[in-house]
């Protein structure tokens, strides 16, 4: 098993569809000045997360429970940036839409700008066969609150590919979260 490069990169996104919309190099600057980078890196993409944020709400005061999960935990905003409260978490979702390929695994880790803040970045490997908007998942470990920009760098995913074929993929096995498009929330 191999990290994909750069080269790679590109190449499965005009053959297989594999990103989009896709950012072939690294943009650090739009049209409104400076952004957290994004867009294809050495060994990897920066992905960018949409307007769509879940940030996580104690006002119900129920138990977290991923078998039964009350929406009501979370408070819908939409906006170019979003505030998570201190030592609290925050969902979104990818602007990029992705296409895995069957002999892939992705793996996701923080951007170093905002891992220098306090906010973790966690989500789940992207598996072969699997397709979709990647729910990601934020969380303040400070005890102020802190930023998180639309449309701007917030994840870098690396692309494993290997020496031979899945015998049983995301696909093959219906995944619950295939195709998602949204900002989903845990399903039982």
């Amino acid at each position: 098993m191999s990290i994909k490069s750069d080269k790679w990169i590109r190449h499965m996104v005009t053959s297989y569809q594999m990103i989009e919309p896709f950012e072939s190099y690294q943009i650090k600057h739009n049209s409104t000045g400076k952004v957290i980078s994004y867009g294809t890196s050495s060994y990897g993409y920066d992905v960018r997360c949409a307007r769509e944020f879940k940030i996580f709400t104690n006002i119900n005061s129920s138990i977290v429970d991923p078998k039964n999960f009350d929406a009501n935990n979370f408070v819908d905003i939409v906006a170019d940036v979003c505030i998570i409260p201190p030592n609290s978490f925050a969902l979104a979702r990818s602007v990029e839409y992705f296409k895995i390929p069957r002999d892939v695994l992705v793996v996701c880790v923080g951007k170093s700008t905002y891992a220098r803040m306090g906010i973790v970045v966690n989500t789940t490997p992207l598996e072969p066969e699997w397709h979709g908007h990647i729910t990601l998942e934020f969380s303040n470990t400070t005890p102020l609150p802190a930023k998180i920009y639309a449309n701007e760098g917030v994840a870098q995913l690396l692309f494993f590919g290997s020496d031979e074929i899945c015998e049983t993929s995301y696909a093959d096995r219906q995944g619950k979260y295939q195709g998602q498009t949204g900002v989903t929330l845990p399903k039982s």
